[in-house]
């Protein structure tokens, strides 16, 4: 099969490779779309992956063709996307049934082989199963928009499992994850979602999710923190940091009504460090600072509780039109083209956003 193979730092090439046989307990997935993941750019060019060769890839969807020893032949033929991190099942946290939140695991595209491939190999386990009317593009999204609803839980969540919807909310960021934080608030019904990014492409694609022109806050010539507190009347009731950097974070101290929560959801640039002032803004207001990484996966549905894992609340509202996240795909590649596809990524092309690889035409 054709695969795009990492080998060391900054060299990665298309080329021929076994196909992978599914493993007692595995099955093997003909990849129709996979979504290259802004964590794939360092993997790919600075920093490499865990181990090399290695075929990187992890948010993806496809078809089941074969099953391995022990696993039901109900797979076979099944459109499936999967839940890249594969646990331990022995530690203390996946006994607690919190496997998201396992230290001694495995990852698809990471760790092992992944899928910039015609093939994959993954866990039964990992496996969910899609309705025909969920696009093969959009449950490729399904990973990035799990942390998103991972998010939104966190921030807006109750202790039951259901949530309340904050007068107004500010996220900050505007790539893939910041931009399906803001459809689920406004699936939520919350009428004031407040965007801050820098760039004009964002700006365009904000308006696509419902952020009105006088809702957006462009850092590259505004004050975010200030520019909050004024259009919010007082503060945010919610901030959802999406960049990753000591300024953003700051931004939402700084903006933060009151007793306000902050959700920490973009991967880290740089060292953070708090100012005495900015520390305490955090015990004066009463904040809540929540971290959030990764999200829930069960393959069995936990019911109509309403405690339903991520990768289940996000497909259900794909499923019933509660969300587009076809409107993040700014770029599609074939598999073969997937060095164009990733030149995008590094290179921060304006327009990027999802960047999706195919392996059909």
């Amino acid at each position: 099969m054709k695969a795009w193979v990492l080998h060391d730092i900054g060299d990665i090439r298309y080329e021929d490779v076994d196909v992978p046989a599914a493993a007692p307990g595995e099955v093997r997935i003909r990849v129709a779309a996979a979504g290259i993941c802004g964590s794939d750019v360092p993997r790919i060019c600075e920093t490499g992956a865990h181990r090399m060769p290695l075929i990187p890839g992890h948010e993806f969807a496809g078809t089941v063709e074969e099953t391995g020893k022990g696993v039901s032949e109900f797979w076979l033929g099944k459109r499936v996307a999967v839940f890249p991190k594969i646990a331990c099942n022995k530690c203390r946290m996946c006994r607690e049934g919190h496997s998201e939140l396992c230290s001694d695991y495995d990852y698809t595209g990471s760790r092992r082989d992944g899928a910039f491939a015609e093939y994959v190999t993954v866990p039964a386990k990992n496996l969910l199963e899609l309705p025909e009317i969920v696009p093969f593009e959009q449950a490729a999204m399904l990973e990035p928009l799990a942390v998103a609803a991972n998010a939104v839980r966190t921030g807006c969540g109750k202790s039951d499992g259901s949530f309340y919807v904050p007068k107004n909310a500010a996220v900050c960021g505007a790539g893939p994850i910041g931009l399906a934080v803001v459809m689920m608030l406004k699936h939520l019904g919350c009428e004031g979602v407040f965007l801050i990014a820098n760039k004009d492409a964002q700006r365009k694609r904000a308006g696509l999710f419902g952020v009105a022109e006088n809702s957006f806050c462009d850092s590259r010539y505004n004050d975010p923190a200030k520019w909050l507190s004024d259009v919010t009347d007082g503060g945010a009731e919610v901030y959802f940091e999406c960049v990753g950097n000591n300024e953003s974070i700051y931004y939402g101290i700084e903006s933060l009504a009151p007793a306000g929560r902050l959700v920490l959801v973009g991967n880290p640039a740089s060292d953070m460090s708090f100012s005495r002032d900015t520390y305490w803004k955090i015990l004066r207001k009463c904040l809540t600072i929540s971290g959030i990484w990764n999200s829930s996966f069960a393959q069995v549905d936990p019911g109509e509780d309403g405690c339903r894992d991520d990768w289940h609340f996000v497909l259900d509202l794909i499923a019933e039109g509660g969300i587009s996240p076809e409107k993040l795909i700014s770029h599609r590649f074939l598999l073969e083209d997937s060095d164009e596809a990733l030149k995008v990524m590094r290179d921060r092309k304006s327009d990027r956003c999802k960047v999706m690889i195919l392996t059909d035409s």
